[in-house]
């Protein structure tokens, strides 16, 4: 009987600890989980993202998940292959070069009403992709190692400089960088390539591979943004690193936030987006992804960013057009890059 006892007493109760604290599990299980795609650099400890995840966890009553790719072109790659199937309520990252290809997946949804206007460079009119942060391409170079930076492309091509760019198919820098040259050349541009590609020291698959290089005095230029040397300026107090600005103009990369159509908590996905534009959010993009800030919301920028480098001519190529021609492009790219 003791024997019995000591068996049934564990068991009473392990039951009436679970009676005690079944409601409280289940309350816990009852906050939604919101899936970000994103890519590796914005979820890392330098980057916005953990400052966003807890910011909207505090606002929604809700878990943030933010899935990292390498970058926001195995992003795209990734949603495509998931497809309807995928467990994803917003993607965060993707940008202005990537819309058309975006689209005509139908995977996405439209914004919710009553976004507000970006404030940017150029005019911004989209239904169904919303800004998040902006600035321009540009070749960042160490003042101490390099006394002839180019100040444009023809320069740049008819130099004899050592340059880290990235992989258009996997990375938006690169992406951003074959447009450019196109919308700079036209259909001259694979002559440009070919003038270029002696001078190419590497392609990497994302933009922080390629940095990570050119730091470590891989090359003397890198394809980077007009933004890179506040980082450290900033952050290490250091000013030995410029951009350059080129006389032809520097292209213009808008990152951008969507709804997944098949979201599986629209609502709660929505909700993020407008949280997004909100000047909480935008705060961390100068300092958390060192960019601009995609919505005026009546804050000063640190004075490093007021002191950056702009270019006189902005550039921007419509999404469509780009649709049409990428693979065209890159394959114009490979054959350059095989010589």
């Amino acid at each position: 009987m003791k024997k019995l006892l000591r068996i049934v007493s564990p068991l009473y109760a392990l039951l009436a600890f679970t009676m005690v604290t079944m409601p409280f599990e289940v309350h816990a299980e009852s906050k939604q989980t919101l899936n970000v795609y994103t890519y590796d650099s914005y979820i890392s400890n330098w980057g916005p993202g953990p400052a966003i995840k807890k910011a909207f966890e505090s606002k929604c009553h809700c878990r943030v998940n933010m899935v990292g790719t390498d970058d926001a072109g195995s992003l795209l790659s990734r949603l495509q292959l998931e497809g309807s199937s995928s467990e994803a309520d917003v993607v965060l990252g993707l940008d202005n070069n990537q819309r058309g290809q975006a689209l005509k997946t139908g995977l996405l949804a439209k914004l919710p009403a009553g976004m507000p206007s970006p404030k940017l460079p150029l005019e911004w009119h989209d239904t169904t992709f919303m800004p998040v942060d902006w600035g321009w391409f540009s070749f960042v170079y160490n003042k101490t190692q390099l006394n002839n930076p180019p100040d444009s492309f023809d320069q740049l091509l008819n130099g004899h400089y050592r340059i880290v760019i990235e992989d258009p198919r996997t990375s938006t820098p690169g992406l951003g960088l074959l447009v450019w040259l196109r919308q700079v050349y036209g259909e001259h541009a694979a002559d440009a390539w070919h003038k270029l590609r002696p001078q190419i020291v590497t392609v990497t698959g994302s933009w922080s591979e390629a940095y990570g290089l050119f730091l470590r005095g891989e090359a003397n230029l890198v394809l980077s943004y007009t933004t890179s040397p506040v980082y450290h300026q900033m952050e290490e107090h250091n000013d030995h690193y410029a951009a350059t600005l080129f006389k032809e103009g520097n292209y213009m990369q808008v990152e951008v936030a969507a709804r997944l159509a098949h979201a599986p908590h629209p609502q709660l996905a929505d909700q993020f987006l407008t949280f997004m534009a909100s000047a909480q959010v935008q705060k961390l993009m100068a300092t958390g992804n060192w960019m601009y800030p995609a919505y005026a919301s009546g804050y000063p920028l640190p004075a490093p960013f007021a002191a950056a480098p702009k270019p006189a001519r902005t550039l921007m190529m419509a999404p469509d057009k780009i649709d049409t021609n990428r693979r065209a492009w890159i394959s114009e790219w490979q054959n350059a890059m095989s010589q």
